[in-house]
């Protein structure tokens, strides 16, 4: 580090430090989980502008990616297909380095940072970053082939046609992805919605910063700002303020924002922690600015909005491709579930049906990602006109209003399997925090009331089996203590996610449900 003032690099140290005791205990003495009440007038319209989902940048580039490797594979097999001579190696040989050479040359055009923005949106500018790789592959692939006489393998000649035909296929291409891009950015369509929490100068050289970056996907939804109009004017560099740091959590619980910026200097210690308490709990990067710091740190240290650098203070959980991954798991074991489970579910709602009135499923209310209120299918374990939809009054031991039958395949947790149909439809993950009733409570406390950052188990997609359930956190909450530990756990999970860790889950899952001492 260069130019560091020590008292500057103690508050920063302490910030990251108390930061880390956010993430484990919980946000002390936070109170944003709770629902903030209605935003403004304006702050709604605003907010349903962004409602939608939109597509960030790191899905598009990787889609592109895949689109350039399965090209210029499909390039070279066509010139295979239809250039090659009779010899002593077989089509599949050649075929295996075509995919070999068309693998590399993605590779090599990644470590050349040709997948940048960047050099997506002015290609012409970056020729030497595009076919400098895409000649660098065919290099390396001829080294690798020498001992193995490469004529004879993958003629020169069609070698050659390959290489042509692939570097004019890369600029043409790059060249209409280029115009895509910058179509994109006008419509919104890529683009990463970031807030401001913070106004005043420091927003407003924080708006031109990101104003004057030519490769900017940052789309500013507005300005969040506790203080009064004297410190913080309505109107910051041409974008209002659209209410308190308590209405942005209500705010961005009704849109689909990526990025929270605060646009506060780093010495302001105690104001930052505060707004970290208030924000962490949402389902979003929160990120320092730094371009107005005198501080400098190495680049390692930073993120980087074009040249503008940032402080990385939470990342969102499961994100861009972690989230497509985690999606296509969900979808292939559901379906392997359902086409398994199918019979015990079909004597589930056969038993179900014959031995109670009423219908055979039941829809419960609860809380999904970012807070989101869901309906979650199950098999009706109760008594008709004893169901409780709301959940207030938690089912315990020999409770009247479970039939004879509810009693079993809530034991056993059959009652669960209809969420499968959930996971399908997208409001579910397999694995995941157990969603909650909306209205149940611990004691006539809800559960925001008895566990500080309790809403921060939303930042995920609920599942139909966690981390909590399969370490023994299921059944009845009849203490606040249970409660406590099983958002412990479900924020072990967030914080420590990976497919791995799913499949761990998901696999002990059946062994763990044996144990039937708090499900009733």
């Amino acid at each position: 580090m260069n130019n560091i003032d020590k008292s500057e690099q103690f508050n920063l140290d302490n910030i990251r430090k108390q930061v880390s005791e956010i993430r484990t205990r919980g946000a002390e003495e936070a109170r944003s989980e709770r629902p903030a009440g209605e935003i403004n007038a304006y702050a709604l319209q605003i907010a349903e502008q962004f409602r939608e989902g939109n597509q960030t940048p790191a899905i598009i580039i990787g889609q592109y990616r895949l689109f350039e490797f399965l090209s210029l594979l499909a390039v070279g097999l066509a010139i295979l297909f239809f250039g090659m001579t009779t010899d002593g190696h077989p089509f599949l040989s050649k075929a295996v380095v075509t995919v070999a050479l068309s693998g590399l040359a993605i590779v090599f055009l990644q470590v050349a940072d040709a997948y940048q923005i960047p050099i997506l949106r002015a290609p012409q500018r970056f020729l030497q970053r595009i076919l400098g790789p895409w000649a660098a592959a065919f290099i390396v692939m001829t080294l690798a082939l020498l001992p193995f006489d490469v004529n004879n393998i993958y003629s020169f000649r069609l070698l050659g046609i390959w290489f042509a035909t692939g570097a004019v296929f890369l600029l043409v291409a790059r060249l209409v992805f280029a115009y895509g891009i910058r179509h994109w950015a006008r419509n919104g369509v890529m683009e990463r919605r970031a807030v401001i929490v913070g106004g005043g100068e420091p927003a407003k050289e924080l708006i031109r910063a990101l104003e004057h970056q030519i490769d900017n996907d940052i789309r500013i939804c507005g300005i969040f700002d506790d203080r009064g109009e004297k410190r913080s004017p309505v109107m910051v560099a041409g974008y209002p303020k659209l209410g308190t740091v308590s209405e942005l959590v209500e705010f961005a619980r009704l849109t689909r924002i990526d990025m929270l910026i605060i646009a506060l200097p780093i010495s302001a210690e105690e104001r930052i922690l505060q707004l970290l308490k208030m924000l962490w709990v949402l389902p979003v990067d929160i990120r320092l600015a730094a371009h107005a710091n005198k501080l400098r740190f190495r680049p390692r240290a930073y993120s980087h909005v074009g040249a503008v650098p940032m402080l990385d203070i939470f990342n969102k959980p499961i994100r861009d491709w972690d989230g497509v991954a985690k999606r296509i798991f969900d979808v292939l074991f559901s379906v392997l579930a359902l086409t398994l489970l199918w019979p015990i579910m079909l004597g589930a709602a056969i038993a179900v049906k014959t031995t109670s009135k009423g219908p055979v499923f039941f829809m419960q209310k609860r809380h999904g990602f970012n807070n989101e209120i869901i309906k979650v299918l199950k098999f009706r374990s109760m008594y008709t006109h004893m169901s409780d939809p709301t959940a207030r009054n938690a089912v315990t031991k020999n409770d009247p209003r479970v039939t004879p039958v509810g009693r079993f395949i809530r034991k056993t947790s059959i009652d669960e399997l209809p969420q499968l149909f959930n996971v399908l439809l997208g409001n579910l993950s397999l694995v995941g925090p157990r969603p909650h009733a909306v209205l149940a409570a611990s004691h006539n406390r809800t559960y925001s009331d008895v566990v500080e950052g309790y809403f921060a188990r939303h930042r995920v997609k609920p599942g139909v089996t966690g981390w909590a359930q399969i370490n023994g956190w299921r059944g009845e909450i009849d203490s606040d203590d249970k409660i406590k530990f099983r958002t412990a756990y479900d924020l072990y999970y967030i914080e420590n996610w990976s497919l791995a860790f799913d499949l761990k889950i998901l696999f002990l899952t059946p062994f763990r449900l044996l144990n039937t001492e708090n499900a009733y």
